[in-house]
């Protein structure tokens, strides 16, 4: 998965799990501030995305995560 699917995945999972709109969400969003996000969500968010990733996700990797972009810099070299 490129970056684009990836960012388009997680717009849909928010979209569809967590009632964000997606045009609120974009690779600058703050998962906390900006979509309302807390830790049990964020959480969620990243087993939803393990349906669509073929490397092994570690929570613990997603501790720094911020952003949109940041989950997406993670999952990336997971994707391939």
């Amino acid at each position: 998965m490129t970056k684009d699917e990836i960012f388009a995945k997680i717009q849909d999972v928010l979209e569809s799990e967590f009632e964000v709109e997606k045009s609120d969400v974009t690779m600058e969003s703050k998962l906390f501030e900006d979509l309302d996000l807390d830790s049990i969500d964020a959480v969620d968010l990243v087993v939803k995305m393990k349906q669509y990733i073929s490397g092994s996700i570690d929570p613990e990797m997603f501790k720094s995560a911020k952003t949109v972009g940041d989950v997406v810099a993670i999952l990336e070299p997971l994707a391939k």
